[in-house]
């Protein structure tokens, strides 16, 4: 067994020394190092450049993945507006076989209203004669309402008078009812009796004639010391008199200058009046001409306007608005659907801004009740009148039509369980954003 290893061995030894004899040289295998090592720097620099590439095509596929979310959902509105699109062009449809049908209905009213216009024109021409004697009655009656109205000019100018000469001599009366009550107070103070009573107690009897100065003398004198004896009287009735004329003078002065005040209270008040008519008619028309425009314009068409109703004074008078969408005949605005109410609605509130622009408006979901056509009309009518009064709209919004066409959103999210966090986004600046990425 030993010769056998011994023999394994020096075979093993032999097939060494021949592989040992096959190396290169020490010299030779440092240069092979170094290349190597040369070849390994090369390698790592170019798999750190394709890590970054890798990294930056990773980075671009998650964005070109975002970008075809946002597509997929852009496709899917404009698949809906399609869909809404050929809803409109049915009923667009059946409206367009209505209208064929009525025309059809329509065919023999020319010669019906070619009748109807020449009866028309007989009472016309008969009511051309009634109108002008209608006139000629007119101008009777105004001449004879003028003459009235001087005749009751005259009568309020001398009813003022007697009212006046009233208040005089009702105040006569005063002053001689107080006066008399003064007597009779004098005579209850001096002679313990009624006014009625005087004559029982000078002895006289009614109708009898008076007795002379000279019988009456010595009676006064005498009832003068008993006067006297009696006590002290009030001597200062006469200032008392005077004080009480100079109060009710000064009462009847400021009663004059009172009804002065109430005449021209009364005047100013009808100036104002007659000035908040004149304004609010110019108003009224330069509302009314915006709303017909913008009524048209967001309907595509049709007609409205605004009427004062239940009376012809504006200071007293209602407002109803009559509208007439496209293929629908004039009627209040209450008989329309809930779109169309919306869309007449927003005509008004921005004829109203048109008229007097205001720095700041908020629309609360005026466009829940529109479909995307009407939506879009709204925005650019939004942006227009904006453009044009300087006013800044806030918008608050569910449709996502409408915050596209916004210059800034703000909204409400919740990252985290119970904490909310308000996000901005200004969308001038997507263009920027998106050419930066």
């Amino acid at each position: 067994r030993v010769q056998r290893d011994l023999a394994d061995i020096a075979e093993a030894r032999e097939r060494a020394g021949a592989q040992l004899g096959a190396l290169p040289v020490r010299g030779q295998l440092d240069e092979a190092r170094h290349h190597l090592a040369r070849e390994v720097e090369t390698l790592r620099a170019a798999l750190a450049q394709a890590r970054a590439a890798r990294d930056g095509l990773r980075r671009e596929s998650e964005a070109r993945r975002r970008r075809l979310g946002d597509v997929a959902n852009d496709l899917a509105a404009w698949r809906r507006r399609a869909e809404s699109a050929e809803r409109q062009i049915g009923q667009l449809a059946e409206r367009l076989q209505g209208a064929t049908e009525e025309q059809a209905e329509l065919a023999d009213r020319p010669a019906q209203l070619r009748t109807a216009r020449d009866a028309l024109a007989d009472t016309i021409a008969a009511a051309e004669q009634a109108r002008r004697a209608a006139a000629d009655t007119l101008a009777g009656a105004e001449q004879t309402l003028v003459l009235a109205h001087r005749q009751a000019r005259a009568a309020e100018g001398e009813a003022g008078s007697r009212r006046e000469t009233r208040v005089r001599c009702e105040a006569a009366v005063e002053q001689a009812q107080e006066r008399r009550s003064e007597l009779a107070a004098r005579i209850a103070d001096e002679l313990d009796c009624t006014p009625a009573a005087i004559l029982g107690q000078a002895e006289l009897a009614p109708g009898e004639a008076l007795p002379s100065l000279a019988e009456l003398e010595p009676r006064l004198e005498r009832l003068r010391r008993e006067r006297d004896q009696i006590g002290p009287v009030n001597l200062r009735a006469d200032q008392e008199a005077e004080a009480i004329e100079s109060q009710l003078g000064t009462m009847n002065a400021e009663r004059e200058d009172l009804v002065a005040a109430i005449g021209k209270l009364r005047a100013s008040i009808g100036a104002l009046n007659r000035e908040g008519r004149v304004r609010l008619t110019t108003a009224f028309d330069q509302v009314n001409q915006h709303f017909i425009a913008l009524f048209a314009r967001l309907f595509g068409g049709g007609r409205a306007y605004l009427a004062l109703t239940e009376s012809d004074d504006p200071l007293d008078a209602g407002l109803e608005i009559y509208a007439s969408p496209p293929g629908k005949k004039l009627q209040m605005l209450s008989l329309l659907s809930g779109g169309e109410q919306a869309l007449t609605a927003l005509a008004l509130i921005f004829a109203v801004f048109l008229v007097n622009p205001s720095p700041i408006c908020v629309l609360d979901e005026v466009d829940a009740p529109l479909d995307d056509s009407n939506v879009l009309r709204f925005c650019d009518l939004l942006h227009d009148v904006a453009g044009e009064t300087g006013t800044r709209f806030l918008v608050v919004t569910h449709h996502a039509v409408t915050m596209q066409h916004m210059d800034r959103l703000f909204g409400v999210t919740m990252g985290e369980a119970g904490v909310s966090q308000l996000v901005s986004v200004d969308l001038g600046r997507a263009p920027e954003l998106l050419a930066a990425e």
